[in-house]
């Protein structure tokens, strides 16, 4: 599933995030989603969230 559509994206749902830091290389980090930041329904480059270790990113991969 792709995480460019807020609908498709739960709090508590496993994911996998591009930090910001990481977005040239294109490093993943998995995690929980704890909080939903992007309020638009669709995002071309991915919903941004906040994950329950805090880290905040844009969604890639839902698992």
């Amino acid at each position: 599933m792709e995480g460019t559509k807020r609908a498709n994206i739960k709090i508590g749902a496993r994911v996998s995030i591009v930090l910001k830091q990481d977005q040239r290389s294109g490093d993943l980090t998995e995690g929980v989603v704890e909080k939903l930041l992007t309020n638009s329904p669709n995002h071309p480059h991915g919903i941004k969230v906040r994950l329950e270790s805090g880290e905040v990113g844009r969604v890639k991969q839902i698992h």
